[in-house]
């Protein structure tokens, strides 16, 4: 059995977490070194590798951290609507408007997921979403069956469209980033609000 982290270890592991996000965002996963990661830390590369024993583990704990916060921030927003509707465009806005404030964390999610050289194919899709996403979705849908608030559909099916649509209007942003997000949100949003009512 491991001991506990100390304050100081657990510092330090999320300050290495965070130098790791910032340098895959701006210089990709193959751009980015251990070494530069110490270096940006202020500490050595030996210091990073007793906290993680390996590029691909730091990866993943920082994967792991920027999903922590995206699926909090999406279940706070949603858990506070009084119905249904109100939680699944909730959840579509929440979606949307994380990617939008933390642009590093979605250049961090790609990075990281694509598994081959020409960053084409994903690394087993769906499991590394946030919080299981479709799945967190899909309740939400069966909530609303349940409640007799949604008409009755393949739960499964619309929150893979709709994750998909949600997928689909922030690739097109972070490639032309004068796409009017907000608007697009709105559009989205009655598209939703049409497939499931």
């Amino acid at each position: 059995m491991s001991r506990p982290m100390t304050f100081t270890e657990r510092a330090r592991r999320e300050q290495i977490i965070e130098c790791t996000i910032d340098l895959i965002s701006s210089k990709g996963y193959r751009g980015t070194s251990l070494s530069a990661i110490a270096e940006r830390a202020g500490i050595s590369k030996a210091a990073v590798l007793y906290h993680f024993s390996s590029k691909e583990n730091l990866a993943q704990a920082a994967l792991e951290e920027v999903f922590r916060q995206f699926g909090d921030y999406v279940r706070d927003r949603v858990d506070r609507q009084p119905d249904a509707r109100s939680a699944v465009t909730a959840y579509v806005r929440a979606m949307i408007g994380y990617q939008s404030a933390h642009r590093r964390h979605v250049r961090l999610i790609t990075e990281v997921l694509l598994d081959d050289a020409n960053g084409t194919r994903l690394k087993t899709p769906g499991s590394h979403d946030a919080g299981g996403r479709w799945q967190v979705l899909a309740g939400l849908l069966e909530d609303g069956q349940r409640a007799g608030e949604l008409r009755e559909f393949d739960t499964r099916t619309i929150a893979l469209a709709i994750g998909g649509a949600i997928d689909g209007v922030v690739s097109h942003w972070l490639a032309h980033p004068e796409l009017d997000l907000d608007a697009a949100a709105d559009e989205l949003e009655r598209f939703v609000l049409a497939a499931i009512s």
